[in-house]
């Protein structure tokens, strides 16, 4: 994601909404733990998370981001 922030650019302290689409719910705690880890301290964006079907097997989490400039 760095990489596709970066490109418009923007970084992970600007995100000012996500929406998060993972393929099973047992998938969640850890997602969180890794996201928590990935946003710098005071920069958590409001988001959404729900279960969703993938188009691809192999597609475990989607996030769709809207950030600052």
């Amino acid at each position: 994601m760095d990489e596709y922030l970066a490109e418009a650019g923007s970084d992970n302290s600007k995100i000012l909404s996500a929406l998060i689409h993972v393929k099973d719910n047992k998938d969640v705690p850890l997602f969180n733990e890794l996201w928590n880890a990935w946003l710098p301290e005071g920069c958590a964006p409001a988001r959404s998370c729900v279960q969703s079907t993938m188009a691809r097997d192999i597609v475990l989490v989607e996030v769709t981001i809207i950030a600052a400039l």
